[in-house]
């Protein structure tokens, strides 16, 4: 894993209101509470759910970012939040390109790098998602559709900046679904991801780029995911919304 950062990240999608994330947020408390690890755990509420979780997490291991962010400062633009919001709230980390923002709301690599571009104008963590759908994946397209994502999400950032940037491999055909990845398929599209990054900065900035799996992520494949030489972490959905499971997913990444 060279010297990358590991995280642990818990995407919660459109689930739990406020109270509920107080109170998952202070069960995770307890349940890792003296638990030695080197990883950053993460975890990703809705908008409303945002300053709650920031204050739940308070002087604990937790940290908490986004699921999105809107490129403008500020204007005549109802219904988006900016970076600066997220950032006065306390947050630390954002999401960028999920599938479901691309598939559902027509995300696409231009207006990622756009998210990103503004992200890194400010000081969040971003974390890009990049993935094929199975569709790709059945074609041998893979290495194409990876290529393109992640040039495309990155082509306008800064050789100083590559080093803030956290990439999620996140095969569509394993969101939601049950099907996982095996451990050598998701380390072989991260040796595709880091080579597209090395191409772009370098092999050292590559080296140096914490790739996450994301995938019918859950506390039984946890290890043998962590275990890969190129997947630093896990960006986890179904399994981060309740407090037991999001901790054993935790421990098992050691």
């Amino acid at each position: 894993m060279a010297n990358r950062k590991k995280i642990i990240a818990g995407n919660w999608k459109l689930n739990k209101t406020a109270g509920e994330t107080r109170s998952t947020i202070l069960e995770l408390r307890n349940k890792l509470a003296g638990l030695a690890t080197r990883a950053e755990v993460v975890v990703f509420p809705p908008f409303v759910s945002l300053e709650t979780a920031v204050d739940a997490a308070r002087e604990t291991v937790l940290k908490v970012g986004a699921q999105n962010v809107f490129w403008e400062k500020s204007g005549a633009y109802t219904g988006e939040v900016s970076v600066t919001m997220l950032e006065t709230l306390g947050l630390e980390f954002v999401l960028l390109g999920h599938s479901e923002r691309r598939v559902l709301f027509g995300e696409t690599d231009a207006t990622v790098a756009r998210r990103l571009e503004a992200v890194l104008d400010g000081k969040l963590t971003p974390i890009v998602c990049v993935g094929e759908v199975l569709e790709e994946r059945e074609s041998n397209r893979t290495g194409e559709v990876l290529e393109r994502q992640v040039g495309g999400a990155l082509r306008n950032v800064a050789p100083d900046h590559i080093g803030r940037i956290v990439v999620a491999y996140e095969p569509v055909w394993a969101i939601g679904t049950g099907k996982t990845a095996s451990p050598a398929i998701a380390n072989d599209a991260h040796t595709l991801i880091r080579s597209s990054i090395a191409a772009m900065f370098g092999r050292s900035a590559a080296d140096e780029t914490s790739i996450l799996y994301g995938g019918s992520v859950k506390p039984e494949n946890t290890a043998s995911l962590m275990s890969e030489s190129e997947v630093d972490g896990v960006l986890v959905g179904g399994a981060s919304l309740d407090a037991a499971s999001f901790a054993e997913v935790v421990r098992a990444a050691g």
